[in-house]
């Protein structure tokens, strides 16, 4: 997170005042924010407002708070959601979030500070300063994001790097909750045509003898049998062993067949450098071979 120069941050605050103070911005501006570096102490600084910092526009209605005063030496902007104030060797300086994140508070968020946006209502009756940087599958150098062609896929980016990550247990990525869901909470999504004979009834999975796809109106959710039951191929349920095809189970688990994380259980659907990277979605699998570094 690099500091903003006091120059465009005079541009920036002083820029934003002649647009709503109009012509006597010259004389109000030291007014607004009197901590400002290049502000005078002349009597155009001292008005019924004292020393208390105004925001560097007047959409919030809210007062810009100086963080040297402040308990942990960092505050919010009070106009961009995507900035904050620090106070460095007891002056104040203008930070910005990395871009796609906005200021939680101090030690919060998922790095510096700053957290996705959706999250909580960091933005609330704020805008942001800085516009999108996009790179390959990453919308903001920094957040989660659906995939191109896969409903259980999506791409979590990280200073514009994209990882692929992997939905399990027959959910699939819902972009409003930006984490792994049910199937039918996410919209834009053709139900799978495993479960095209029956929408409600089970199907095998590979050569598993106890996991099997339960489809519950088209869409299929990973299951495994109880305990010492195996999935019969015939009666498509759970039974006791053996089977034509399964024996008496083992008390390990055998490991999952290649084909039972293949891509035909995948649906598919037209949608159209070195940090710690964020917690995932719950379901989620990482496919850190997919990751595709920024342009």
């Amino acid at each position: 997170m690099s500091p903003v120069p006091s120059e465009i941050i005079a541009l920036l605050v002083l820029g934003d005042y002649k647009h709503t103070l109009g012509t006597d911005w010259t004389v109000n501006n030291c007014d607004v924010i009197p901590w400002l570096k290049l502000c005078t102490t002349s009597s155009a600084a001292t008005t019924e407002h004292g020393n208390i910092p105004r925001s560097s526009g007047q959409k919030s209605g809210h007062e810009q708070e100086d963080p040297c005063k402040a308990k942990n030496r960092v505050v919010a902007d009070a106009t961009h959601c995507d900035r904050l104030w620090e106070c460095v060797s007891g002056q104040p300086e203008l930070f910005d979030c990395p871009n796609g994140l906005v200021f939680a508070g101090k030690n919060r968020g998922v790095t510096e500070g700053c957290d996705y946006p959706w999250r909580a209502n960091y933005c609330e009756g704020k805008t942001l300063a800085n516009p999108p940087l996009s790179t390959e599958h990453c919308d903001w150098l920094y957040g989660i994001f659906g995939h191109e062609t896969s409903c259980t896929r999506y791409w979590t980016c990280w200073n514009g790097t994209a990882t692929e990550q992997l939905c399990i247990g027959g959910l699939l990525y819902n972009e409003n909750t930006h984490s792994c869901d049910w199937p039918e909470n996410v919209e834009g999504c053709q139900k799978h045509p495993l479960c095209n004979e029956d929408a409600n009834g089970n199907v095998p999975l590979g050569k598993s003898c106890n996991r099997y796809w339960q489809c519950q109106g088209g869409y299929p959710r990973l299951q495994r049998c109880p305990a010492q039951l195996v999935f019969d191929r015939r009666s498509l349920r759970c039974v006791v062993p053996p089977t034509e095809d399964c024996e008496v189970l083992t008390t390990q688990a055998p490991p999952l067949d290649e084909d039972e994380e293949g891509e035909q259980n995948i649906p598919q659907r037209g949608r159209g450098g070195g940090e710690e990277a964020p917690n995932l979605p719950p379901g989620a699998v990482p496919l850190p071979v997919k990751s595709r570094s920024r342009n």
